[in-house]
């Protein structure tokens, strides 16, 4: 029998496309983040999620307001599992961690606090960095280089899983009448001395129930997907295309069983930003106005600083190569698209007008391109906007949304996702709602409490220690 999918959220509560938080009724004030994420982990234990998923940038700046804005101000994310563990009793609780700049034992410690007090529902996800704003928040010159980086990568693992190895799980005795409380043999020290991390230990925060805390890593280097594969126990990817998803699980398991590690102990888990509705033509219109509510040039004030550079039609001519002479350049951003226009952009052109009608329905006057129905006409707008801010959409009822959830797994793309919401709290709803019941009925997800009490290492189906 197929497993069931791990299925996930990766929370935002800004909400994971850029112009998300301007829809009616979205999330947008940082300062009440506590009131969404009870609601977020309301809906997503209700719902049988196997976990919520808390991402992290350790720098900001007035350029994130265009590019990714729920980044500007977010709640630190081990803050943020601690304070939903009280108000949750089921769902997996993962944070994440920035090796380059967090310290092992303070990490160690609170990720253990976490899985204690949740009876094991906690999870790290371990980042090297990519901000280089972040090395002045800390203290240094420079942002290290990839090599170094993962260097400390690796050895800060290897710190995380002899600290929370530091007890025995028969060492606390607790014997009242012989006055016993632990055994001194069942405790020990860290004692790792790397080139690039040392610690003692032992920890003094009782064993975690899981014993070793599920490790989550995403990363498309060399050394990142070896940390991933080898280390790992969930690999979090970002494959475009289903032929990408195959490739990329499969290298995984591949570089997991050079290393003599079981493939099956990998799980590869994709993201997917679906966008659901009653019907798909519905879903159509949500995504069309998110295009539309994407900021660009036209209109936008000169005083506001770090505004995007492709957010023109001049940019996206110049992406698809049209001749520098061409009228297209200076054409109105909400002028239709007409078919002698769109036969100018070429190939790449071709595919992503062939995309917005797939996923918002748009149209082109005179042009027969496959999926697009009779919603709004494709202006240049929408053009520029899913050229300068792409996402991987999936888009439609709760039947296409389980296809391609469904499709992915048969194929071997992935076995599990992390879902992003466009913005909150309804498309998260939405998803809850109406998608994973849909996926239920289809056997691609477990019942919400088929898995009672259970850790989130046996909710991922994942054994109790990663292969050495």
């Amino acid at each position: 029998m197929t497993e069931p999918l791990i299925v996930g959220a990766m929370v935002r509560t800004l909400g994971a496309y850029p112009s998300g938080w301007r829809q009616p009724g979205a999330h947008r004030d940082p300062a009440a983040d506590a009131d969404i994420l009870r609601h977020i982990a309301r809906e997503g234990e209700d719902a049988g999620l196997d976990y919520l998923f808390f991402g992290d940038w350790l720098a900001t700046g007035p350029d994130l307001e265009f590019r990714d804005p729920y980044l500007l101000a977010r709640i630190d994310p081990v803050s943020a599992v601690l304070f939903l563990a009280g108000i949750t009793s089921r769902i997996g609780l993962i944070a994440t961690v920035n090796t380059t700049y967090a310290d092992p034992y303070t990490t160690a410690r609170s990720l253990a606090s976490l899985d204690v007090l949740t009876r094991g529902r906690a999870g790290i996800n371990l980042v090297t960095g990519a901000e280089p704003r972040a090395a002045g928040n800390h203290g240094r010159d420079a942002h290290a280089d990839n090599e170094t980086r993962y260097d400390r990568a690796e050895e800060f693992v290897e710190a995380l899983r002899r600290l929370w190895d530091s007890w025995d799980e028969d060492a606390w005795i607790a014997d009242a009448e012989r006055g016993v409380l632990i055994d001194p043999e069942g405790l020990r020290a860290a004692d790792l001395h790397g080139a690039q991390v040392r610690v003692t230990g032992p920890l003094n925060v009782a064993r975690p129930p899981q014993g070793r805390i599920p490790i989550v890593h995403a990363g498309t280097s060399t050394r990142s997907r070896a940390l991933a594969a080898t280390e790992a126990d969930l690999a979090l990817t970002a494959a475009p295309t289903l032929a990408d998803g195959i490739a990329t699980r499969r290298l995984l398991r591949d570089i997991a069983a050079e290393a003599g590690r079981s493939p099956d102990a990998l799980k590869v888990i994709a993201p997917v930003l679906p966008v659901v509705a009653d019907t798909d033509a519905a879903a159509h219109r949500i995504v069309e106005r998110l295009l539309a509510l994407v900021p660009l040039a036209e209109g936008h004030q000169p005083s506001r600083t770090a505004f995007p550079p492709n957010r023109t039609v001049a940019a996206l001519a110049d992406a698809l190569d049209v001749a520098a002479d061409d009228p297209l350049r200076a054409v109105a951003f909400d002028a239709p698209v007409t078919a002698a226009e769109a036969a100018r952009l070429g190939e790449r052109g071709a595919a992503l007008i062939e995309r917005l009608a797939r996923i918002a329905g748009l149209h082109v006057s005179g042009l027969h391109v496959s999926g697009a129905g009779r919603g709004e006409p494709l202006t240049w707008r929408h053009l520029v906007a899913a050229h300068a801010v792409p996402a991987a959409f999936v888009v439609g009822d709760a039947r296409t949304i389980a296809d391609h959830f469904e499709t992915w797994r048969d194929e071997g793309a992935a076995d599990g996702f992390n879902v992003l919401s466009a913005f909150q709290p309804a498309q998260f709803e939405a998803f809850t709602r109406l998608a994973v019941p849909e996926l239920r009925r289809r056997g691609l997800v477990r019942d919400a409490g088929e898995r009672e009490g259970a850790t989130l290492r046996d909710r991922l189906g994942i054994s109790s220690y990663v292969d050495a």
